[in-house]
């Protein structure tokens, strides 16, 4: 028997899926489902193709109450904006829960990731950031960098962003983006010493790429929070092991993983101060936070996020003269 398969583009994916806190509180959703222990999400499928400064991450769950599931396939080839390509692209297939056919196919460019991950952001920054932000700082210059600080803010109106990045060009670029996105609300500065950023802000996101560490354990100050979503394969690091041993609470969305692609795959014998806890327990039991405790968020990215926007854009899809069916 024949079966229809609808491909969407990535324009047309990005007029029904958004960064908003509608986003967030579907990846809140999603983590609570997880810490259930009724999600089926196998390890990552990771390969480094180390002479082409690439990789490619495979990722999938089924999470129990959604009609359908997302296998994600997701490059990223560092090399690229070099030659004016993006860093990352990639694409989801979307399978019926009932009866594993295939139902859609998302030719988003990774732009489904990058949301889904932003929000994850958010959602870190609505449970573990102070409640008060007036300084937030961001490394990195990539999309992430933007959109996590979009993220961030929906969460925390912070009024001054500080943006640090590798090279000034690219840092000047991703300022006057995020001054254009904020307007008035948001002053925005580029940061040129990072612990100087680091000791102003309350909230600092990491978005980078980076293989060594970029926050140092002498640069903690009480009442701060950390997001760090670089780090999401083997050898990357953004954060000083005592760093993460430092913390009054260190949260990661998938303690399996980070344990091997995270920060925490760098923690070397040292001990953290309080047992590791994952950003689902949090979101189910949520405790009020000290003003003066340092927290930090250790995402990698997980398959059920990919299934829970896979399936948000596939229903929003379904009413819309929009995709291309083809007959399999």
């Amino acid at each position: 028997m024949a079966s229809n398969i609808t491909l969407y583009t990535e324009a047309e994916l990005k007029q029904v899926v958004r960064l908003d806190r509608a986003m967030i509180d579907l990846m809140e959703k999603t983590f609570a489902t997880l810490a259930q222990g009724t999600v089926l999400m196998p390890p990552i499928l990771s390969m480094d193709i180390h002479d082409r400064n690439g990789e490619i991450d495979v990722k999938t769950a089924y999470v129990p109450g959604m009609d359908g599931f997302a296998v994600k396939i997701s490059p990223g080839f560092f090399n690229n904006p070099a030659l004016g390509l993006p860093s990352v692209n990639g694409l989801m297939v979307y399978f019926a829960a009932e009866t594993g056919m295939v139902r859609a196919v998302f030719l988003d460019n990774g732009y489904l990731t990058d949301i889904r991950t932003a929000a994850a952001g958010g959602l870190a920054a609505r449970h573990l950031a102070p409640a008060q932000v007036d300084t937030a700082g961001v490394f990195g210059t990539g999309v992430q960098a933007r959109l996590q600080a979009q993220a961030a803010h929906l969460e925390r109106q912070f009024r001054r962003l500080l943006i640090h990045g590798r090279t000034p060009e690219n840092a000047a670029r991703c300022a006057d983006d995020l001054a254009a996105h904020f307007g008035d609300a948001v002053a925005v500065e580029i940061a040129d010493d990072p612990r100087s950023m680091v000791a102003a802000s309350q909230l600092v996101i990491t978005t980078t790429p980076a293989r060594g560490a970029l926050i140092e354990p002498e640069w903690l100050h009480p009442g701060l929070h950390i997001t760090a979503m670089g780090s999401d394969a083997e050898g990357k690091q953004e954060l000083a092991p005592a760093v993460l041993a430092e913390a009054d609470v260190y949260c990661c969305d998938r303690l399996s993983q980070v344990e091997t692609l995270g920060e925490l795959q760098h923690l070397h014998g040292l001990t953290l101060k309080a047992e590791a806890i994952e950003l689902g327990d949090i979101v189910s039991s949520p405790s009020p936070r000290q003003d003066d405790a340092i927290t930090i968020a250790d995402l990698t990215g997980t398959g059920a996020q990919d299934t829970a926007i896979a399936s948000h854009a596939f229903a929003a899809l379904e009413d819309k003269d929009f995709g291309t069916s083809v007959v399999n």
